[in-house]
């Protein structure tokens, strides 16, 4: 199921510019200086995760409002919604992970579906320092 709600946080998005390049971002310290002075840099990160992705469906702005009263809210059981940038894969569980995708991709187009459809939803980088044996090279 799709979001179909634009982000509620867009008034916070600002822009800078690094050489040719403009970028967005939302300032979450347009949310209330005082709470995010006192928040941990550790649950900075998943507020800023929360409002960037904030889509009505997979995070809701009440997710939002609930990790910056962090320090009222710390001691509840509550659910985070996290969504992180960018995943880094070490190899010893990457290469797993690969096979997984590789298999799900084969039942797919087994299936009669479009196995380009089957991806990580984040951006992932595989990082493979030593573990992977070549029996055959150059034939």
């Amino acid at each position: 199921m799709a979001a179909t709600a634009e982000n509620p946080f867009s008034s916070i998005t600002k822009e800078i510019q690094i050489g040719d390049t403009k970028y967005k971002y939302y300032d979450i310290s347009e949310l209330g200086k005082e709470k995010l002075a006192r928040l941990p840099y550790s649950v900075r990160v998943l507020l800023e995760s929360a409002v960037r992705n904030c889509d009505g469906f997979h995070v809701k702005q009440d997710d939002v409002s609930r990790i910056l009263d962090w320090e009222k809210n710390r001691s509840a059981q509550a659910e985070i919604p996290f969504r992180p940038a960018r995943v880094i894969l070490q190899d010893f569980t990457g290469v797993p992970t690969v096979v997984d995708f590789a298999a799900m991709r084969d039942a797919v187009k087994r299936l009669g579906g479009d196995p380009d459809k089957i991806n990580p939803i984040c951006p992932t980088d595989l990082v493979i320092d030593h573990s992977v044996q070549v029996d055959v090279s150059r034939r």
